[in-house]
């Protein structure tokens, strides 16, 4: 996929490093939330399935709202650390890109809605 990105907007090898490196760098600060999420998102588990009080399920709710929030702010930094290192063209071009794959993505919802509606 990255590759297929890549080469639609015809990114120099300069600017193949430095995705790669903001990849990298984005995976090593979301790895220890997606693990704590993990982690909170069974105590969540537990916590309803064994019946505890509102108090302690909404805690751990909050935690788990949170650190979606944090996940959610590292990935657009780095989409946005990404965007920066591209000309005007190719950021145009990776918007157009971004709108063609959520138009696709809505159709084949639409799709399995209507779908799962005659079946």
């Amino acid at each position: 996929m990255r590759r297929r990105i890549a080469q639609a907007l015809n990114l120099t090898d300069a600017q193949k490093q430095q995705a790669q490196a903001i990849i990298q760098q984005t995976r090593q600060t979301v790895q220890p939330l997606r693990q704590q999420s993990k982690q909170n998102r069974q105590a969540l588990m537990a916590a309803i399935q064994a019946g505890k009080g509102d108090v302690e399920i909404h805690q751990l709710a909050l935690t788990q709202g949170n650190l979606a929030g944090q996940l959610v702010a590292a990935r657009a930094e780095a989409l946005a650390k990404f965007y920066g290192t591209l000309t005007p063209e190719q950021r145009a071009k990776a918007v157009q890109m971004r709108q063609q794959v959520r138009q696709m993505i809505k159709q084949r919802i639409q799709q399995r809605l209507t779908q799962g509606g005659n079946g």
